[in-house]
């Protein structure tokens, strides 16, 4: 248990470190929030919707959870080209620890982040309507951290550059995203859509954060928290897997 706190404290160091990283990650989100939260809100408010900037809210602070904890893999490939995942392997810690405490790290620094797009979220104007439920919107965050997290660790585990993992992750990130509806409701869709939106991890992440938060809900927040956990465990198995098929 050491180690994995050790390396999940190392995590959490390095990101509390880096300034630009901080900025960086807001970027991304603001643009989001701010260019469609208010420039589709009229549309939006005129179809029947209500406020997109209420709606979009969640699922801006699902996308950064995303790309903080699916890119906390990138690590692992830095480790390795500067051969500081050789002497952590050397360490007479076990692999899966090993892999437990990076996963963890990259998790705990993509709620960070999430936690402060959502503070930027409610200066915007995004108002939670019951405030008792911002903890369970949390724990959406941590879980959506979880199972990005083991993947990319997973993925990260696979490859030998970082070229390699950019290239995998721009074809994931992105379609992981837009498919989550994160910027679009998930009723009425057409039925292809509606498929491929119902074995997107994040739909379910983003999905629970409106239950809670809005109480809007296409699948239901018990279902949502089911599939999520469900996908975190494969995730961490198969992370776990292919961490321990590294050679030194």
């Amino acid at each position: 248990m050491s180690a994995i706190y050790i390396l999940w404290l190392r995590e959490l160091k390095r990101y509390t470190r880096s300034r630009v990283q901080l900025l960086a990650s807001l970027g991304q989100p603001l643009m989001y929030l701010l260019v469609l939260g208010f420039g589709l809100g009229p549309v939006f408010q005129r179809a029947g919707q209500g406020s997109y900037l209420q709606f979009v809210a969640p699922g801006v602070i699902g996308m950064t959870v995303l790309f903080s904890s699916i890119f906390s893999g990138l690590g692992l490939l830095w480790d390795r080209q500067f051969g500081f995942l050789k002497e952590t392997l050397v360490a007479p810690v076990s692999r899966l620890q090993i892999m437990i405490g990076r996963t963890l790290g990259g998790a705990t620094v993509a709620v960070l982040q999430g936690l402060l797009v959502t503070l930027v979220c409610v200066i915007a104007g995004f108002r939670p309507l019951h405030l008792a439920n911002v903890p369970l919107a949390l724990g959406f965050m941590l879980l959506i951290a979880t199972v990005f997290a083991g993947l990319g660790v997973a993925v990260g585990s696979s490859l030998q550059d970082m070229q390699g993992f950019q290239l995998i992750m721009n074809f994931l990130v992105m379609p992981i995203f837009f498919l989550s509806g994160a910027l679009f409701p998930l009723d009425g869709l057409p039925k292809v859509l509606g498929a491929v939106t119902m074995v997107d991890p994040l739909s379910y992440g983003i999905d629970g954060m409106r239950a809670v938060l809005i109480d809007k809900a296409h699948y239901g927040a018990m279902v949502d928290f089911e599939v999520l956990v469900a996908v975190a465990v494969l995730f961490i198995v198969i992370g776990a897997w292919r961490f321990s098929k590294i050679e030194i």
